[in-house]
């Protein structure tokens, strides 16, 4: 069993883990997960999707996510990796908590995990390596300042390596975006988008079989616009086509876009162009 050091933070080799699972077993916890992990049978499934980590991937879950382990039947010498496991409370009074919502990869898919080359996992192993050493050390005024600032950069590094990832990884991105535009493109030429209502991130994603913040970042990194301005550039584009065809009102084409409230539609039609649909329409 591994000895705890603090009560808000700790550091797991698995190779020195001696319980195994023995039975398929659903986990949630109130802390944030960041886990490396190599074998050759267990896995671990989030969301509905299957990851086994023979490859060596990284996996970042938020507190009070739900993960399902497999019946662990590996032999301890063939366990390796590692787990940094750290709660709220921990974070609460600095900045890093207030940049956790940048980490949008706590929010990503099982499926969607980090796979590491061989210098980014010593990167990262050497950033819990001072973590685990700052655990090992008297807590004293500087250990909370320390260890947060050493989650951080650990973090950081993941922020870059998805990057390279996202690049890596071009060809299938491409793909992606082509379909968001195919989606969004036959979304707004249906007749009934009024009883429908606007598409949203999550349908979207859901469409190509992407967690709604990997999707973001993903479109983010290969067009410079996340998924909701995908959305609104589609959604403006349709209203311009109903405002120069039609002599409908104001108010039924937000309607018929989907729109409870006219309101809304004039004020993202004009932070948009930078007029209003009426000015739109008048000076075209």
């Amino acid at each position: 069993m591994t000895k705890i050091h603090h009560p808000l933070v700790a550091v797991v080799d698995f190779s020195q883990v001696s319980e195994h699972i023995i039975e398929e077993t659903t986990v949630t916890a109130d802390f944030y997960t960041v886990m490396f992990k190599t074998c050759q049978s267990n896995s671990v499934k989030y969301g509905r999707k299957i990851v086994d980590f023979q490859d060596g991937s990284l996996i970042c879950l938020a507190p009070n996510q739900a993960i399902e382990m497999d019946t662990d039947s590996e032999a301890l010498e063939n366990m390796q990796g590692w787990g940094l496991f750290f709660h709220p409370d921990l974070i609460r009074a600095t900045s890093l908590n207030d940049k956790m919502n940048d980490y949008s990869f706590f929010s990503y898919e099982i499926s969607e995990a980090l796979h590491l080359s061989d210098k980014e996992k010593q990167i990262l192993y050497e950033c819990v390596l001072k973590i685990q050493a700052e655990l090992q050390e008297n807590i004293d005024v500087h250990s909370q300042t320390i260890i947060v600032s050493t989650i951080e950069l650990l973090l950081n590094y993941c922020t870059r390596f998805y990057g390279r990832q996202f690049i890596t990884r071009k060809s299938s991105n491409n793909t992606v975006v082509v379909q968001i535009e195919k989606l969004l493109k036959e979304y707004f030429k249906k007749s009934d988008i009024s009883d429908s209502g606007l598409p949203t991130v999550k349908y979207l994603a859901e469409q190509v079989h992407l967690s709604p913040s990997y999707l973001s970042d993903l479109l983010k990194k290969e067009t410079g616009k996340n998924t909701q301005d995908h959305i609104h550039f589609y959604l403006i584009e349709a209203a311009k086509n109903i405002l120069l065809s039609t002599r409908k009102s104001v108010g039924e084409i937000a309607y018929s876009l989907g729109f409870e409230y006219p309101q809304y539609f004039n004020k993202l039609f004009k932070q948009k162009t930078g007029k209003t649909p009426v000015e739109f329409r008048s000076l075209s």
